[in-house]
């Protein structure tokens, strides 16, 4: 394997991307681009190929914590170079995997509780989002009586830790179907949004949903 500084500069990986762009490309030559030099003793081009065999191995866990500690294994590879990898994995895949459901407003989550609009009895929902805003998780964290369902913020946040979630959606239902909240809905409302700033955890909106509609408590500005 020719080093970078044998090459022809116009053979030089950022050279060839210039002039034909990415798709001509090696893996290897892509991967050294995003890391940019080796370290003493071992080119660019080496560094880069240890990388694409983990990457092959770890295909299934790109973004994952155990993907950025393995390839900190691989000599020549420290944190920085780690990172660079990860974050550009996590990138594409924000941008060009569109399978995950991302949230931008509350219409985006109606579809996720739709089960529960007709329920007789009241379900408290906690709808877990990554950084990207995209869907982690959602459960049912309580069901109440007919119009009554106590939440504790333990019980909210329990699983939403283990997500390692960065922001949470909290939806419960109205059998009444009165939309208005009430005294309870604005308390539970304020000690888990006081809860979740402690963990740094940011509860978005509160959505009381119900036969006649939905209300987001933030675009009411009660949150």
């Amino acid at each position: 394997m020719k080093r970078m500084k044998d090459m022809p500069s116009f053979d030089r990986p950022r050279e060839k991307l210039a002039k034909s762009g990415t798709a001509v490309l090696s893996d290897v030559e892509l991967i050294s681009i995003i890391i940019g030099k080796g370290v003493p003793g071992r080119d660019v081009f080496h560094v880069a190929t240890d990388i694409s065999k983990r990457i092959k191995e770890n295909a299934v866990q790109l973004n994952h914590r155990d993907f950025f500690e393995d390839l900190k294994k691989i000599e020549g590879v420290g944190s920085a170079k780690a990172s660079q990898i990860v974050a550009g994995f996590e990138l594409a895949r924000r941008y060009l995997i569109k399978d995950d459901v991302k949230v931008t407003s509350p219409t985006d989550i109606l579809p996720l509780v739709s089960d529960i609009v007709n329920k007789k009895q009241e379900y408290f929902v906690c709808i877990s989002l990554n950084g990207a805003g995209e869907v982690v998780s959602n459960r049912v964290v309580t069901v109440g009586l007919l119009n009554h369902s106590l939440v504790h913020p333990r019980e909210v946040f329990a699983d939403v830790i283990t997500d390692r979630a960065a922001s949470v959606i909290l939806v419960h239902n109205h059998p009444s179907g009165a939309l208005e909240p009430s005294k309870e809905d604005m308390a539970v409302t304020k000690q888990l949004v006081d809860a979740g700033s402690i963990l740094g955890i940011n509860v978005l909106d509160h959505l009381i949903i119900s036969k006649k509609g939905y209300l987001s408590m933030k675009e009411k500005g009660l949150l």
